[in-house]
């Protein structure tokens, strides 16, 4: 038999949320406008970096997204919560340092890059995967080229988008270590640095070193927040459809 019972896409915001950091106080915002303009209605639960550790923390839901504010104070719980987003199959999104913290924990359990880390964390690690930028973009607004046929591209509806960020560490290192691993590298900047980075065959699986919770002004969600408030939807309903 199956569950017929209404069931409501359930989201963890995995982050410790915090009234300064602007992404979190606009995160609100655009639940709001998915429900007033898309119709879709999430059921969000913030889940501090702490309690993300729990074996079952974010088991049973249907997206995760682990917003910006790092360094995180427990690194080790946002890890669990996206090793099980990307081994379940839930629908992903990372931001900013959830981005960071997505090829983190891709690096360390898939590639088999133990002792890879970031330098925001670990400062006097050997091996930091994830650096200080050369420039920093915090409060910048650049450029992002998106590969056609990606999951990105199908998702922003374009080859070229202006984004917004507030960071001052990314990727450089193990990058083609991520790629042979299957990591995909969809977006870059003007300069070909890492912006984006999705997982195929994964059912939704999204990241930006870039902050689309900063888009405008929090009354229209950026696509990549619609196409994952999207992909807890499907997740919802075949999860409703299984037999019980």
């Amino acid at each position: 038999m199956t569950n017929t019972a209404a069931r409501t896409a359930r989201i963890a915001l995995v982050g410790d949320r915090s009234p300064n950091v602007v992404s979190h106080t606009r995160i609100p915002l655009l639940l709001n406008a998915l429900a007033e303009r898309d119709r879709i209605v999430l059921d969000a639960y913030w889940i501090p970096s702490e309690d993300a550790g729990d074996e079952d923390a974010v088991h049973g839901f249907d997206a995760v997204w682990v917003v910006p504010g790092s360094p995180y104070r427990s690194e080790a719980g946002v890890l669990a919560a996206i090793r099980t987003a990307r081994t379940e199959g839930i629908p992903f999104l990372g931001t900013c340092a959830g981005f960071q913290h997505a090829l983190l924990e891709y690096a360390r359990d898939v590639c088999g890059l133990r002792h890879v880390a970031h330098a925001e964390s670990d400062p006097d690690a050997d091996d930091p995967l994830i650096e200080p930028l050369a420039c920093s973009l915090v409060g910048h607004e650049a450029t992002v080229h998106v590969e056609p046929g990606s999951l990105a591209q199908s998702v922003l509806g374009s080859e070229r988008t202006v984004e917004r960020y507030f960071c001052a560490y990314g990727p450089s290192r193990h990058l083609d270590t991520l790629r042979a691993h299957g990591i995909r590298f969809s977006g870059h900047d003007e300069d070909g640095h890492v912006r984006i980075a999705e997982l195929p065959g994964h059912p939704f699986f999204l990241a930006s070193l870039f902050q689309p919770e900063l888009a405008g002004d929090g009354s229209h969600p950026h696509p990549m927040v619609r196409a994952l408030a999207r992909a807890a939807v499907k997740h919802s309903e075949q999860a409703q459809d299984q037999p019980v």
